[in-house]
């Protein structure tokens, strides 16, 4: 069971120590090895007193850190009266358990802290199915830790409670069958969400995607006046949230939001919320969000990739969006970022400055050239014929028969659009003859 007094540790005002192993390779700059760490545990609430970093080339076996510099760790936390420590590497059961017994103090990992955060901005009832289920799994091998922290997690079993309030007393079978019970039931919002996503295909789609606090939710609010939560906080979005966007110059799309990615997200997180992030598999155009003015958004873009390769997300339909583009400080930064991406635009969501051009380059990529096409439908086909009065050029229309139960319509379409006629009854061909349909 542990310390009893441990049991009633909670994340959130806590003091802590923060701790790194790092390859030196991994590190461009050192100085700022712990700079991503030190934001999710701020936007966890913890009040960093004290950090230590240690370069090597791999972790010890054992706790991780040296053995020298265990001991520069159990000073510190002492000297800087820490109520816990937290690492930005992802421990395993054994290195957390020996930490422990060496600092006598909790030992929080990096998975732990974002599934923290998680679980606190969590909202709808999918949200916090996907936390339970990826918390679940992740402490399923870590219940004989010598103290507990579980009961301090948010937003997860029952009533909006957390999967640890009584789990050290629940053994594995008990969160084995918890985590079936979930899988069932997200597997319903899944196939529920994917119905909903097809039933979009006569609409194109555009998802925006990146690196968490890169400004989409700022972005998404611009270009379709959404009222969106806005805050400078680590995964303040979590669910998915689409809206009409109107291009001047093209029409309606759907424009998604999706969850912010991060370094090293937890496997057990990103399975968990794959069908949050269905939207952006299924979207004719990603938007990369990156904030060009962050000191890291060169790997951060290589973080995004990476992620997006890791949920089936086919990267050739991306065009990297540079936001943030009036806080850049130096004037060297963004031309170097578009050497090495050159399919970008610059923007500043906050300003609106550069979103005209994002509006004329989203209708270019969308409509891949237009062409031209034939189609027949039943005259009565209302669906259809609005949807090509928002989204066809120079339509015109012929009735073959008297009784006009039939219509034939001529009419420039942008390429991708086509896969959205998905109309059992109408007929489509495309035409190389720009000519004017016989009146």
């Amino acid at each position: 069971m542990g310390d009893p007094q441990r049991e009633q540790l909670k994340v959130a005002g806590q003091k802590a120590v923060l701790a790194g192993v790092f390859a030196p390779e991994d590190v461009p700059d050192r100085d700022r090895a712990l700079s991503e760490l030190k934001g999710l545990v701020r936007t966890a609430g913890v009040h960093v007193v004290g950090e230590i970093v240690q370069f090597r080339d791999t972790p010890h076996p054992a706790h991780c850190l040296g053995t020298g510099k265990l001991e520069e760790l159990r000073a510190l936390v002492e000297a800087a009266d820490a109520e816990m420590v937290v690492f930005d590497n992802n421990l395993t059961p054994s290195q957390g358990r020996a930490l422990e017994q060496k600092l006598n103090k909790p030992i929080v990992d990096r998975s732990e802290v974002i599934l923290d955060i998680f679980a606190t901005h969590a909202r709808t009832h999918e949200a916090m199915l996907q936390v339970e289920l990826a918390q679940l799994m992740y402490f399923r091998t870590r219940l004989k830790r010598m103290w507990t922290h579980l009961e301090r997690i948010t937003g997860g079993i029952g009533a909006g409670r957390g999967p640890g309030e009584k789990q050290l007393e629940t053994d594995r079978r008990l969160i084995d069958r918890r985590i079936a019970e979930l899988k069932r039931r997200l597997a319903v919002v899944e196939q529920r969400r994917e119905r909903t996503v097809s039933g979009r295909r006569q609409q194109p789609t555009v998802s925006l995607v990146g690196y968490t606090n890169a400004g989409k939710s700022t972005l998404m609010k611009r270009l379709t006046g959404a009222d969106v939560l806005v805050q400078d906080q680590l995964f303040a979005t979590l669910d998915t949230r689409t809206r009409r966007w109107s291009i001047p110059g093209y029409g309606d799309v759907l424009l998604s939001d999706t969850v912010g990615f991060v370094r090293n997200l937890p496997h057990h997180l990103v399975a968990s919320f794959r069908s949050t992030l269905e939207e952006a598999r299924r979207a004719d155009l990603l938007l990369h969000v990156v904030d060009a003015a962050h000191p890291d958004a060169e790997q951060q873009i290589e973080t995004c990739y990476q992620v997006l390769q890791e949920i089936g997300v086919d990267c050739s339909s991306v065009l990297l969006v540079l936001n943030q583009a009036d806080r850049v400080t130096d004037p060297s930064v963004i031309p170097v970022l578009r050497r090495r991406h050159p399919d970008t635009v610059t923007v500043s969501a906050r300003t609106g400055a550069g979103i005209e051009r994002l509006e004329e380059t989203v209708a270019e990529r969308l409509s891949g050239g237009f062409v031209v096409v034939d189609i027949e439908t039943d005259s009565g086909n209302g669906r259809l014929l609005s949807w090509l009065t928002q989204h066809a050029r120079d339509v015109r229309h012929r009735y073959p028969d008297e009784s006009a139960r039939r219509v034939h319509i001529r009419c420039r379409l942008p390429r991708c659009a086509l896969k959205h006629i998905d109309d059992p009854d109408a007929s489509v061909r495309i035409v190389t003859d720009e000519t004017t349909l016989a009146g």
